[in-house]
């Protein structure tokens, strides 16, 4: 059971504060809860879109907004700084999570890697191959990456609601298809959605991923040096015509993912710590304030950069950042047009049935061939449920739309992601509420899996 700093379980005075603040902060940390909130931002966007209020709405978003350093003035609208932005710090963390996947996490392993890698895999052709076969040649045909991702917000949302149903092993696989779809989604915006390059400002750019290298290096560990590292890096990316995100996703690469400090030398540590509180130095005041930043930054450096990261940017990402983005993207009018649009057919398509199709035929392949093997309590049933949960494309479907359509295209776009996302989430609960035991079996690999992607998670 744990225990925070700041109850009864140390001797500690609890905070007044604290009764209004902890049933929150729990809220928060329920990773299925952001899925709620973005849900809600969803929602409050599509009915303001479709109110007598939807022209202010939509122009609010529109609104200029600019910085200035000196000569070099970056002005744009308030949704390109919301798309462009606050979505880089998203890519960072989804970079962070692929990062933990690929080096303690179930892409670590090739051969429990190779179920979810391949069902990803499946996960995006099937439903680019689908949009294209309906788009060929048509305007809208640039969307092919539309239904390509998993929105993994939703995805752990409709599972939270199963509880106990759900197989741990299938709620790894999911999870893990989930970042295997957000590098192929990466790699789609990188490749398929990038500008005329502007070549010294990518040099500049990778200058400055340079330098991150070099103070990871030589040991810098101050996380101020990095954000502004990181800043100029996300401006260079920005004005190279490569999608400022893409840079976010490097740096989280690139983030170490071991702790500086092992167990036993923080054990070590602790005890020098409670021999210091116990001497004679302590109680000078002067000296206080320093010991207890340095005891702060060791107890930091017991976990990884990676794990810290994830910890701290988790609730920003889940509860500001991807509600924002909702509700500058999800506000769409909902018209006729909208709904006999061959773009919002494609989009919808590609992942109410390319999605699952995708998914179960790889995943059957993979398991027919013997590289891969189906995860412990879970049927070919629930993988084709699960593939009908990672149809919800939600966030990235409605990022990438906005890097590939723009007018009409992209609002009959968005039309045909709500929909498709919406009948997903709903039918794929529904399969998974039928076909899965009550209680479903509890494995080992779901200790400490549930609460960790994005998004996460995300999105």
């Amino acid at each position: 059971m744990s225990h925070e700093l700041d109850t009864p379980f140390l001797g500690l005075p609890t905070r007044p504060i604290r009764r209004l603040t902890a049933p929150v902060q729990r809220f928060m940390h329920v990773q299925a809860a952001s899925g709620l909130v973005l849900l809600a931002a969803t929602v409050t966007a599509l009915a303001i879109a479709n109110s007598p209020w939807s022209g202010e709405y939509l122009e609010f978003w529109n609104s200029e907004f600019a910085i200035k350093f000196g000569a070099v003035e970056l002005s744009h609208s308030l949704k390109h700084w919301i798309n462009d932005g606050l979505m880089g710090i998203f890519f960072f963390v989804i970079g962070l999570e692929v990062k933990r996947e690929l080096v303690t996490g179930e892409l670590r392993d090739p051969r429990s890697a190779a179920l979810p890698i391949l069902a990803a895999v499946g996960g995006m052709l099937v439903p680019a191959a689908l949009y294209l076969a309906l788009q060929a040649g048509e305007p809208g045909m640039r969307g092919w990456g539309i239904p390509m991702a998993t929105d993994i917000a939703f995805v752990v949302g409709c599972m939270a609601i199963l509880g106990p149903r759900v197989p741990a092993g299938l709620r790894v696989m999911l999870l893990s298809l989930a970042i295997a779809d957000d590098i192929g989604a990466i790699l789609v915006i990188a490749i398929g959605y990038s500008d005329a390059l502007n070549w010294i400002a990518l040099f500049f750019g990778f200058v400055g991923i340079a330098v991150v290298y070099i103070l990871a290096r030589v040991g810098v560990r101050s996380i101020l040096v990095y954000v502004g590292a990181g800043g100029l890096v996300w401006f260079a990316f920005h004005e190279s015509g490569i999608h400022a995100t893409i840079a976010g996703v490097i740096l989280g690469l690139m983030t170490p993912a071991s702790e500086y400090l092992g167990a036993n030398t923080f054990r070590k540590v602790l005890e020098r710590v409670n021999e210091i509180v116990q001497g004679d130095d302590w109680p000078q005041e002067a000296e206080r304030a320093s010991q207890v930043a340095r005891f702060r930054t060791l107890a930091r450096e017991t976990v990884s950069p990676v794990e810290y990261l994830i910890t701290s940017l988790h609730p920003w990402v889940g509860f500001l950042i991807m509600p924002i983005f909702a509700l500058a993207n999800a506000g769409v009018p909902i018209g006729i047009s909208g709904l006999t649009s061959p773009v919002a057919h494609a989009a919808a398509v590609g992942l109410f049935f390319g999605k699952p199709i995708g998914v179960l035929l790889l995943s059957f392949f993979a398991v027919r061939i013997g590289i891969a093997r189906l995860p412990h309590g879970v049927t070919w049933g629930a993988i084709a449920a699960g593939g009908m949960l990672a149809g919800i494309g939600f966030t990235m479907a409605l990022f990438i739309a906005g890097l590939a359509l723009d007018g009409e295209l992209l609002s009959a776009a968005k039309v045909g992601i709500l929909g498709a996302s919406a009948m997903a989430a709903v039918i794929g609960t529904g399969m998974l509420y039928v076909l899965l035991p009550a209680e479903g079996p509890v494995g080992r690999e779901e200790v400490g899996k549930e609460e960790g992607g994005v998004g996460a998670e995300g999105r």
